[in-house]
């Protein structure tokens, strides 16, 4: 058994994805404010498709987490997951029309992609298993948003979006996610860890595409 905790063991596992998401010019652009308006609308437009599918991942982690406590703290997530998508990205996106960008508002093939590997796990795996799939979304969106703040944003819009997720009651949320992730982690097998460490990684990966995608305006090839 690893001397890390459970949450340590799965960070070290997506480091180096990380460190690529705080190098990518989405992020970079976002806070020396030259992000062009198309990429962030792409990317509000894409995370409100993704974000309801994520709320299900949310649901059914509630369906079989260990204790009442841990049930009632993600149905609360999933909700709060809806909330955000529906008044967040209202503001955002009423921002942005009223600056005229625009684009077809299509659920675009990342997203498709990240939202079914994560219903995929959450119904077909273990808690654990599902635990670690929804995990980056929470854990590397407080990270980001904590770097990130550091140097904020000269433009107000993307000022904003920076300091949704650099907020202290988001920062909480992630804090007790992850002491659920170690109190189920001292529990696992070395094999039960090693499947969930694939999830997260995989996960991980998928935030990096996820930006990826907005920059590079990703469409359907056919």
């Amino acid at each position: 058994m690893t001397d890390f905790s459970f949450s340590e063991q799965l960070w070290d596992s997506a480091e180096p994805t990380y460190r690529a998401i705080l190098e990518h010019p989405f992020l970079r652009g976002l806070t020396d404010g030259t992000l062009p308006r198309e990429a962030f609308r792409h990317f509000v437009v894409q995370d409100g498709h993704y974000l309801r599918d994520y709320a299900r991942a949310l649901a059914v982690c509630a369906a079989k987490a260990p204790t009442e406590q841990d049930v009632r703290a993600f149905a609360d997530d999933a909700a709060g997951a809806l909330t955000a998508e529906q008044e967040m990205h209202a503001e955002f996106l009423a921002a942005l029309a009223a600056e005229g960008a625009g684009a077809d508002d299509g659920v675009r093939p990342t997203t498709r992609a990240y939202s079914s590997y994560l219903l995929a796990t959450v119904y077909g795996g273990s808690f654990a298993e599902g635990l670690a799939a929804v995990l980056p979304c929470y854990w590397i969106y407080a990270r980001v948003g904590s770097e990130l703040l550091r140097a904020s944003s000269p433009d107000p819009l993307y000022a904003r979006w920076i300091s949704s997720y650099a907020d202290e009651g988001f920062q909480s949320v992630v804090r007790r996610v992850l002491e659920l992730a170690d109190r189920v982690g001292a529990e696992l097998s070395p094999a039960e860890r090693a499947r969930a460490v694939r999830h997260f990684e995989a996960t991980a990966r998928y935030e990096w595409m996820f930006w990826d995608a907005a920059w590079r305006g990703e469409r359907w090839p056919v």
